[in-house]
């Protein structure tokens, strides 16, 4: 379960349509070019959903939970500073607030809306570009959050992207969360 913080705009960040899911059958997309080597990631760029925020590393809280950017913060994106850098071989994993506890859009609002086959962009401290292709958008149940097929590796480098989603209750924050799936694509320097 990954617990996000989240005010209850007064409308619901855009929620992924069933089109936007993972085929029953896809396995993890064969990537185009060759793991990098590890690096720091620095700044995300989504052209799609109009993201472009640096990142900092976040690790993980007493109870095991992945922390988020600090609640002052809502356009920074984190990134599990323990886990694999986007780029290299593995699942790196990247969270970021959908809204701040007084309602205001935070860096990954739109991360529901956000289509199959666009690009999600990681300048690197290497100073390469590790370019990610979405594969999958989904909605997942916090009761019922698929650990290890969001943050388990297929030894390929894949991206996960993760934000607070669904309905909000406002004794329990939000409901569930939004998960994009992606794969390394293409470098550029």
């Amino acid at each position: 379960m990954v617990p996000l913080v989240g005010g209850g705009h007064g409308g619901q960040p855009p929620r992924p349509s069933a089109a936007q899911a993972l085929a029953a059958s896809a396995g993890a997309a064969r990537p185009t070019v060759h793991p990098l080597p590890p690096a720091d990631p620095v700044r995300i760029r989504i052209a799609a959903i109009g993201v472009n925020a640096p990142m900092t590393p976040v690790g993980l809280d007493a109870a095991g939970a992945l922390r988020t950017p600090p609640d002052d913060e809502p356009d920074l994106a984190g990134w599990y500073g323990d886990g694999t850098p986007p780029g290299s071989a593995g699942t790196a994993i990247a969270t970021g607030h959908v809204d701040t506890p007084a309602g205001s859009p935070g860096v990954f609002y739109d991360l529901g809306s956000l289509p199959k086959g666009a690009t999600i962009e990681i300048d690197r401290a290497d100073r390469r570009t590790a370019v990610f292709t979405v594969r999958a958008v989904e909605l997942y149940d916090r009761q019922r959050f698929p650990s290890e097929k969001v943050y388990g590796s297929s030894g390929r480098p894949e991206l996960r992207l993760i934000t607070c989603g669904g309905g909000y209750g406002e004794r329990t924050g939000y409901l569930a969360d939004v998960v994009v799936y992606a794969t390394l694509t293409a470098v550029t320097t």
